[in-house]
């Protein structure tokens, strides 16, 4: 299934764990400073410089190289999401984010948030940096270049970016903790 940014609150409600999907348009990378940064700045009620309503945010530090005038993307992996667990009900719930593009899944209490605000959580294979970076096109802006270049808030433009799999939904459903019990099952049954 091939989804559009910005996402609306309809079609991300409609997604459930195990769909996949493709991703076209603009989407926002973002890791802990990132986060930092963006959640004290909605706290004092001032602005981002880029709008998260409807937004995809990628848990990743990209691989850039400059490129004449701008960047041109060199790897773009995902990170592990579980380190933003502290920040991400809260900025979902403040930004109207619509997914998160990750590695590993995340709490209950962001399962929480999704549920109530429309999110869902979209899991990027791990170690397909490279091949993840094919679904991004160009690299349309950069903020917060002083936290460093895989901190920073940068804004890329995707075509067919994927395969990426719904683990989290706003039914309730994380896909992690089934698979979870099922090793343990697993696990104790070779016991």
């Amino acid at each position: 299934m091939r989804l559009s940014t910005p996402l609306d609150e309809t079609t991300v409600r409609g997604l459930k764990v195990g769909d996949v999907v493709h991703i076209d348009g603009i989407v926002l990378t973002g890791r802990d400073e990132m986060h930092h940064r963006a959640l004290a700045l909605l706290r004092e009620r001032r602005s981002l410089p880029v709008d998260l309503d409807g937004a995809v945010l990628y848990h990743c530090g990209p691989i850039v190289a400059p490129e004449g005038d701008g960047y041109r993307l060199v790897a773009a992996g995902p990170t592990t999401s579980a380190r933003m667990d502290g920040m991400e009900p809260e900025l979902i719930a403040r930004a109207g984010i619509r997914a998160i593009i990750g590695k590993g899944g995340m709490s209950g209490d962001t399962l929480d948030a999704m549920i109530e605000q429309g999110c869902v959580y979209l899991a990027a294979t791990g170690g397909a940096a490279v091949s993840l970076a094919r679904g991004i096109v160009a690299v349309e802006d950069v903020h917060w270049l002083d936290l460093g270049m895989p901190e920073a808030l940068w804004v890329l433009r995707a075509e067919n970016l994927g395969p990426l799999v719904v683990t989290m939904d706003t039914h309730g459903r994380r896909l992690h903790r089934a698979v979870a019990s099922w090793s343990q099952a697993t696990l104790a049954k070779l016991d």
